[in-house]
């Protein structure tokens, strides 16, 4: 045989050589990760939906999800932790079917995004949710906008990474608060409830990364995200979006009345029984007990969520101007001074302030509920009430 022609044929078969042992090292990684991102559900703890990260080894018959979001309602003290800012939360895994029958169940739909990782990386990620998962280390101290499920699933992700990831950036000037009441929409109490407790701390715009705290924000930002490789190499982070459970019927938070319709309802009520209560010159200080009473009990919550709650987002909260404590406290000299007739000086510091609270509504540092306008306006009207009727008896 030539030399030539043994040379060609020897060239050919390091080819194929090589070639087959590239495309061995491929298909022996049959490990394949993903970000699960689910949409939301009814209950106010899942209205901004979730996010897990899902792995498949089909060689060893693994298909389990790893999932940040495990808590229980059964843990000591579970209110006043969470009220305080102290709930913990576990990284739980479980069967990618018992994930799907859940999520199915209650209506929500399931999107996945294959995380396009080197072999070495899936076993970092691997060894990191392994290590995550042990007794000693699943359970940590959950914050809704800056350490939760879905930050836990972003950051471990990160962890992995040979390189730097460039995500697909949202520069839209938005803040917490507008994020949270895209989730809240439809859900008027909830979120009504939730901008009572939330100070002007969320009010500040936040950049792209802040904004993945949101489960969706974090699937747009995957979405035709890139990794920079150590290695001068690029490649996207994860594969097109692919929804593997489709969404079902769910039911809608249903009340007579909302938030808004319900203060306005108030405020007619306390300015027709006040209007009543100055022809008649009756100080009908049981109507102040009912409101002054509620005031003050919304009052005590913020007060404390303020001054006592190691949650970042609750303070300051300007709400206190309007709906504070002492309202609660002074309760009972308000109605002593009103049986005996004398007059009540604190009537006139709370005109003056909500007087103020009302004209800086919208001025303010702090985007308020609408609803607690009218609410104000209730409270404003009644302390009017007071010091007409101590004008007349002058």
């Amino acid at each position: 045989m030539c030399k030539w022609k043994v040379w060609v044929l020897s060239v050919c078969a390091l080819f194929l050589l090589a070639s087959g042992v590239k495309l061995k090292a491929e298909t022996s990684d049959s490990v394949r990760i993903s970000l699960l991102t689910c949409s939301p559900g009814t209950e106010i703890y899942s209205l901004f939906g979730h996010t897990a990260l899902r792995y498949e080894d089909p060689r060893k018959g693994l298909d389990i999800v790893f999932n940040y979001g495990m808590f229980s309602f059964n843990t000591p003290n579970f209110i006043w932790r969470f009220v305080k800012g102290e709930t913990d939360y576990q990284l739980g895994v479980t069967e990618y079917r018992y994930f799907e029958g859940e999520y199915a169940m209650r209506g929500s739909a399931v999107y996945q995004q294959a995380l396009n990782l080197l072999p070495a990386e899936k076993e970092k990620l691997w060894q990191i949710l392994e290590n995550n998962y042990r007794k000693e280390n699943r359970t940590y101290r959950y914050n809704y906008l800056f350490d939760n499920c879905t930050t836990r699933a972003r950051d471990r992700v990160e962890d992995c990474i040979e390189g730097k990831i460039v995500y697909n950036e949202d520069n839209r000037p938005l803040t917490f608060r507008d994020i949270i009441h895209q989730y809240t929409k439809g859900y008027e109490w909830s979120e009504f409830g939730i901008d009572l407790c939330l100070g002007s701390g969320i009010d500040e715009p936040i950049d792209y990364r802040k904004k993945m705290f949101a489960p969706f924000y974090l699937l747009n930002a995957v979405d035709g995200a890139r990794i920079l490789g150590n290695d001068g190499s690029e490649r996207l982070l994860a594969g097109s979006v692919t929804e593997i459970i489709p969404p079902g019927a769910q039911d809608s938070e249903r009340f007579l009345l909302t938030p808004m319709q319900a203060g306005w309802l108030l405020f007619v009520f306390t300015l027709l029984i006040s209007i009543y209560g100055v022809w008649r010159r009756k100080m009908l200080w049981g109507v102040d007990i009912v409101l002054f009473g509620a005031a003050g009990l919304a009052g005590c919550v913020i007060a404390f969520l303020v001054f006592f709650s190691v949650h970042p987002a609750v303070s300051p909260n300007y709400l206190l101007l309007c709906l504070n404590p002492i309202h609660l406290f002074y309760l009972p000299f308000m109605v002593y001074f009103s049986i005996k007739r004398k007059k009540d000086w604190y009537h006139w510091v709370n005109l003056a302030v909500l007087t103020l609270f009302i004209s800086l509504f919208w001025l303010m540092p702090q985007k308020f509920n609408p609803a607690v306008l009218p609410l104000a306006a209730s409270l404003w009207i009644r302390s009017a009430s007071h010091l007409i009727l101590m004008y007349k008896k002058r």
